[in-house]
């Protein structure tokens, strides 16, 4: 059969290296910053906080456009003749990416897309289910791994809480951020993605040591997750002592492999320096 390659785009946060060694072809996103058009994974995320704090505004991002799929696309046949792309994209609620990737490819043969409506996190890990099931059978066919991707989707949860609320507010992906009211900067929510929408579902007050303790206890009690993996994401700027205490509390519920994340500078542009966010597959 024809050989089976997985693409996502840069807002899943794989490293570099997790791509590479897993053959994940990855396509960036944009930010706009200073005028300037940076790729998703070129611009260190410290320059965006720098950029913030001298404008007190977000540099803005823009998705994957329809020329820059063409090409991506393009390019993985040409570099592997007869090969099938299944695209694991960035949710169409958030981002006009996924829209973008299907008019690249009305006039191409085998691609199938997936709307994975996750970002980070939970996109990645429906990206590692997909690269865990063709590496154990090489051999699936096409189709019946779309099936398997596309049940697991509504599976993966993510829920994080940023650590500048001024980054969040300005970036407005939010849809109900609005409720929080006044005290939007005196409170950290919590925001989940439902339905493929980034929605705030609860708030927190206390310092970050101890919000990330109740998100990490409340959503492992709240979601029944395949214990095989776990992913962490934090946002540079999250202090080590918290990384190290949500590790233990990792462990402590019994999760084999304990996958650290950073955002990059897609999901940075919106959640600010020093956030914390949780992702797996419900069982």
């Amino acid at each position: 059969m024809s050989r089976i390659i997985l693409t996502t785009e840069s807002g899943a946060d794989l490293t570099l290296e997790v791509a590479e060694k897993h053959a994940v072809q990855v396509v960036p996103m944009h930010v706009i910053m200073d005028g300037k058009d940076y790729l998703d994974g070129s611009l260190p995320v410290e320059e965006i906080y720098e950029f913030h704090e001298r404008t007190k505004k977000n540099p803005s991002t823009t998705a994957t456009n329809v020329h820059e799929y063409e090409q991506f696309f393009k390019k993985i046949k040409t570099n592997n003749p007869g090969c099938v792309i299944i695209h694991i994209g960035y949710t169409s609620k958030a981002s006009s990416s996924f829209q973008n990737a299907m008019i690249a490819t009305e006039e191409l043969n085998d691609i199938y897309l997936i709307d994975a409506l996750n970002v980070t996190g939970g996109l990645a890990a429906i990206v590692m289910y997909a690269v865990d099931l063709l590496e154990r059978e090489p051999t699936i066919e096409p189709e019946n791994l779309v099936e398997k991707i596309e049940s697991i989707v509504p599976k993966s949860k993510l829920a994080f809480v940023p650590g500048s609320l001024e980054f969040l507010k300005a970036g407005g992906r939010v849809s109900n951020l609005a409720y929080l009211g006044g005290a939007l900067l005196k409170i950290k929510p919590r925001i989940e993605l439902i339905d493929g929408k980034l929605v705030s579902t609860k708030k927190y007050r206390g310092k970050m040591s101890m919000v990330s303790e109740k998100l990490i206890h409340e959503y492992l009690n709240q979601y029944d997750i395949n214990k095989e993996y776990i992913y962490l994401i934090y946002s540079i700027g999250l202090d080590e002592s918290i990384k190290e205490r949500m590790t233990k509390i990792a462990k402590e519920h019994g999760f084999e492999n304990i996958k650290w994340m950073q955002a990059g500078a897609m999901i940075s542009t919106h959640a600010g320096p020093g956030g914390f966010g949780i992702a797996g597959l419900e069982r």
